[in-house]
């Protein structure tokens, strides 16, 4: 059984004129990270290996869950080909994974992110939100031979509100 979380970068700050890789996290965007990470610790597997786009925002939305996970800031890797709005790439990166890790998390982009959970999920999901998480199991041992998947768990950032 492979699993897989995807997390879409939380929402950045277009206030700053950057380039668009080197794009902050808003103030919004950092308390929905916090907030959804809170939830996805309570369901989170034992050991994953967690890979992040090395842009900005999303390195920052990753070292925010690995805190809140008390996972060391190291065992976050950046992955260059994940800075990509491309559901193809991603598939390829996502396939490059070592068996030996049964459980990826990943954080990344949309549209990459709603258009591979729409490929490989067994739902259909309009749009996965910033900070929004997708976890889906499959049922093989391969990362390379992934195939259709089941979808577990969603978390949405509008679930939590109170």
């Amino acid at each position: 059984m492979m699993k897989l979380i995807l997390i879409r970068h939380a929402k950045s700050s277009w206030n700053t004129p950057v380039q668009d890789f080197d794009r902050p996290l808003s103030k919004k965007g950092i308390n929905d990270a916090h907030n959804v990470s809170d939830r996805l610790v309570q369901n989170l597997p034992k050991t994953s290996i967690i890979w992040t786009s090395p842009a900005k925002r999303a390195r920052e939305t990753a070292l925010i869950f690995a805190q809140n996970f008390l996972i060391p800031l190291e065992s976050v890797i950046q992955k260059s080909g994940l800075y990509t709005f491309e559901a193809a790439e991603l598939e390829k990166i996502i396939k490059s994974c070592e068996n030996s890790h049964s459980n990826l998390i990943l954080f990344g982009h949309n549209d990459a992110i709603t258009k591979f959970v729409n490929k490989f999920g067994d739902l259909s999901i309009e749009n996965v939100p910033t900070s929004g998480v997708v976890e889906i199991d499959f049922d093989n041992d391969s990362w390379n031979q992934i195939s259709k998947g089941k979808i577990v768990q969603t978390i949405f950032p509008r679930d939590l509100q109170v």
